[in-house]
């Protein structure tokens, strides 16, 4: 059978106290519901059908942005009348011969070999449900099983019993089975209860009546289903999904000075024998090579660095390409476009953009490189800028190998420096200096002997 997801998005979170959609609230700099799509299009549905509602045109931006997916559909709830109303506006758009996976966008976390299991168990033609037992269910749906142990309702907590309060294994709401199912018994459901809304969780008992096999299903952890209501659940969920990663990495050889103290925020890639240190943050796409170092407050993103690079406390990489055995930092920013190639240097309080710092060249000190290439060797001393915008244009900044550039040097691109040349310190270089040649750019000094300095005048009393 092949398999539709069904994501209901629609609510409006108030707890959350913000302007944005709930499920648009980031764990791991990821929106929520990212997580739950990400998680799903890993299970290859022919389908997926994103219900939302509030901040319905947030929504859509956001999926029109961030999926590639053709057969992505997003569904319109224009009120919000329960889980079951919520489910029944996508069910027509479902094949009938499918089976359908029922998910939440604020239940960021579950893992894919949870939902395989529920998947598989509802091909072979069960109703299979995710439960979870709390040591304190309070708010939640409780499970009713019958004498045989077998699940044959779901109580919300509103309806339920004194009895039944004290049941601890609740409904998380994510299900799977055949669609065909949901189709017969959508039409069914009733508002008569306590909150005047279609509980999806009141097919359960058709199901039962029906005689139709119900599974429930166990997550490995508690966290895998715990949804979000308020920014504190919002941020319990991001400390255990970090300290995921950390466990992760740790066990694939990467030592991290605090586990506690290190966020991974993206697609991640490292290499053996990393060291990262206190409050050290990898988001997007990063790739760090075997034996690199990384730095108390360093942040790393959508950039690459080879092997034996060393980076230095308080540094940042963005989009940026870094060679083996760089030194990097500390104070060290490095914008979108740099490109370091082997044993480069780049030091304290040095920007970077758009350059290309060639073999064993350094940028030491104090200095502003951007739109400009550097050869192999060459060094550029403190205090050096690159002027490579006129406030309209950007002018590109050319230096051969094994220049020297000498410190306080304004560099007013277009413009290049020979291999081997040398500019003067406090230099202003307007034109191009040929290999191999000295230029010097600056006013000559005089000294005034028997001059003064300007005194206070005296305050009268």
């Amino acid at each position: 059978m092949s398999l539709e997801v069904i994501i209901l998005a629609a609510g409006q979170g108030t707890r959350m106290k913000s302007r944005l959609p709930k499920v648009l609230h980031a764990i791991a700099a990821k929106p929520m519901l990212g997580h739950v799509m990400e998680t799903a299009a890993k299970l290859s549905p022919i389908a997926t059908h994103v219900v939302v509602g509030h901040g319905g045109d947030l929504l859509r931006s956001y999926l029109d942005s961030s999926s590639n997916n053709r057969s992505l559909n997003v569904v319109e709830q224009t009120e919000q009348l329960g889980t079951g109303h919520a489910v029944d506006q996508a069910i027509p758009q479902v094949a009938t011969d499918s089976v359908a996976l029922i998910l939440y966008g604020d239940v960021p976390l579950t893992q894919l070999q949870t939902l395989q299991d529920l998947v598989v168990r509802a091909e072979q033609g069960s109703l299979a449900l995710l439960t979870v037992e709390l040591t304190n269910p309070t708010g939640y749906g409780r499970i009713v099983r019958d004498a045989q142990h077998q699940v044959v309702a779901i109580v919300e907590q509103k309806d339920a019993s004194e009895a039944e309060l004290t049941i601890r294994e609740i409904n998380t709401g994510i299900m799977a089975l055949p669609a065909a199912w949901l189709k017969q018994w959508l039409p069914q459901l009733s508002s008569d209860n306590a909150q005047g809304e279609y509980y999806l969780t009141d097919i359960i008992a058709m199901a039962a009546a029906a005689e139709r096999r119900i599974e429930a299903i166990h997550p490995a952890s508690e966290q895998e289903v715990q949804g979000v209501n308020n920014r504190l659940q919002l941020a319990e969920l991001e400390r255990w999904y970090q300290l995921q990663q950390a466990q992760h990495w740790m066990t694939e050889g990467v030592t991290l000075a605090d586990p506690a103290r290190v966020d991974f925020r993206g697609d991640i890639r490292i290499g053996q024998d990393v060291s990262l240190d206190i409050n050290v943050i990898l988001e997007g796409r990063v790739v760090i090579g075997d034996n690199v170092s990384i730095g108390a407050n360093s942040v790393i993103k959508d950039s690459s660095v080879a092997s034996g690079t060393v980076i230095k406390p308080h540094s940042m990489l963005d989009e940026t390409l870094v060679g083996e055995n760089c030194d990097i930092g500390p104070f060290a920013r490095l914008r979108p476009g740099t490109v370091l190639a082997n044993n480069a240097k780049i030091g304290n309080f040095v920007e970077t953009k758009k350059t290309i710092v060639g073999e064993g060249s350094k940028i030491n000190h104090l200095s502003y490189v951007g739109d400009a290439t550097l050869g192999r060797g060459v060094n550029v001393g403190a205090g050096t800028i690159t002027c490579n915008y006129d406030g309209v244009n950007k002018f590109q900044t050319e230096i051969g190998d094994h220049a020297f550039i000498g410190s306080n040097t304004s560099l007013v691109a277009p413009v290049q420096v020979g291999a081997g040349a040398t500019t003067g310190a406090g230099s202003t270089i307007t034109k191009a200096i040929e290999a191999d040649t000295l230029g010097v750019s600056r006013g000559r000094q005089v000294n005034l002997k028997g001059w003064q300095r300007p005194q206070k005048k005296s305050e009268p009393l």
